[in-house]
């Protein structure tokens, strides 16, 4: 059953992401990966309310193995961000992939953050 979880979640997550970044990349025209940053930035925010309503006994494994690890891994993606991190590193726009690595974990961590803080006011 536990696998079958994890399946469904990605593949929930996985056509998300894609159909999510292709949005976004597309409202913006620029070399920074918008899309990248939408979608991890999103899932660390589902990710901390799930996180802070599993410490809240609020979320069952199954939920967790659900969103967290099915939705939320398919979801978000730390190849593409250091894919194309690289490649902005590499046609010479070093300022936008350092820009990308400091926005990506404190926008990352941030939203987590902010998630866990949404879960404890919801599940105290």
């Amino acid at each position: 059953m536990t696998w079958l979880l994890v399946a469904a979640g990605a593949a929930v997550g996985a056509p998300l992401r894609y159909l999510t970044d292709r949005a976004v990349q597309a409202r913006h025209d620029a070399v920074f990966p918008w899309g990248t940053l939408a979608v991890n930035v999103a899932g660390c925010l589902v990710l901390g309310v799930l996180t802070g309503a599993a410490a809240a006994g609020a979320a069952p494994s199954s939920l967790q193995l659900l969103l967290g690890t099915g939705l939320c891994g398919a979801l978000t993606t730390y190849s593409t961000f250091s894919y194309e991190t690289l490649r902005l590193a590499e046609q010479g726009a070093r300022l936008y992939a350092a820009a990308n690595v400091a926005v990506s974990i404190a926008a990352g961590l941030g939203a987590a953050f902010a998630g866990g803080g949404i879960a404890r006011a919801v599940w105290g």
